[in-house]
């Protein structure tokens, strides 16, 4: 990655590693103000931590109503396009399906198989078991929740925001991949290939945008097992590797990541505005015409 910032603010966020670069260093109260951000958000959108708001809905026997913050109307209204565009195949409630492939709670990393098969028989879907309006959602039993594909995405846009009304005007939050930039000058992001961290599929040309990346290397413990599933069948996929996506928001980018592991692209291009690329399980690449980026084709990436 290329760029002109100079200062970096490191920190641990829903799991995963964060960093804010920016040209001077970021002052203690924001940094203050995006941890306390960062807790929020985990408190309420994680399923791995105890008396979380997803967490309740997991557990609450005969369903009930549930409030969201404000923020959570978008990403819900993201995920009604994509389970629409993709016939389901992205659903926030993969999440008890991610849970018996072992990637639970307690990490145990086992699945469950003899839980597997009966569970697909009452599998539950985002257009069928979930009432909602806005960020308040009704539901009539336990559902596990997992927001993956928009998540992180989402806790960005949230931290960029939080930085443009202290002020800070060049800057680029990193959430372990997921990215947005702001400021004048291009940032070069090169595309890590999924099979080998030492070369770059090509490089994407990042000004005041973001960029997400999804990828079945990243969470994986074991053959075949990782965390992109599709929802219809609560298995995960095999036949793209890796996506790439540039969109003005970063919740929208990864979304979109995640869709393009399901279908054409043309499905996804007639409602969002974005450019892609995403390279398939047998080594071909798929660019988006209007890509901006470096030639995209194999090649060792420059340290």
């Amino acid at each position: 990655m290329g760029g002109v910032s100079t200062s970096r603010f490191e920190f641990d966020a829903i799991g995963t590693s964060w960093e804010i670069d920016t040209p001077a260093p970021v002052g203690a109260e924001i940094r203050r103000r995006v941890l306390e951000l960062v807790d929020r958000f985990d408190s309420v959108y994680s399923r791995f931590r105890d008396g979380s708001l997803i967490t309740r809905i997991a557990e609450a026997e005969n369903g009930g109503t549930f409030e969201f913050p404000p923020e959570a109307a978008a990403m819900f209204d993201l995920y009604d396009q994509l389970h629409e565009a993709t016939d389901g195949a992205v659903d926030p409630l993969i999440g008890r399906d991610l849970e018996l492939l072992g990637y639970d709670r307690e990490y145990s990393l086992i699945p469950a198989l003899s839980e597997i098969a009966t569970y697909a028989i009452r599998r539950p879907r985002w257009d069928r078991d979930v009432v909602r309006e806005g960020g308040t959602i009704v539901t009539r039993r336990p559902l596990v929740i997992d927001l993956g594909a928009v998540g992180k995405g989402c806790l960005v846009d949230l931290t960029a925001r939080l930085l443009e009304i202290d002020g800070v005007e060049d800057f680029v939050v990193d959430g372990s991949g997921d990215m947005l930039h702001r400021g004048d000058k291009v940032l070069d992001v090169g595309l890590e290939h999924p099979l080998d961290p030492t070369m770059v599929v090509g490089v994407a040309r990042l000004r005041n945008a973001s960029l997400c990346a999804s990828a079945i290397n990243r969470r994986r413990w074991g053959d075949g097992l990782h965390h992109v599933l599709d929802a219809r069948s609560g298995a995960p996929v095999n036949d793209v590797l890796a996506t790439w996506v540039v969109s003005a928001d970063t919740a929208t980018a990864d979304a979109l990541a995640t869709a393009l592991f399901f279908g054409p692209a043309s499905r996804l291009t007639a409602s969002f505005d974005f450019t892609f690329v995403r390279m398939f399980a047998d080594g071909r690449v798929e660019v988006s015409g209007n890509f901006d980026g470096g030639s995209l084709h194999l090649r060792k990436e420059i340290p």
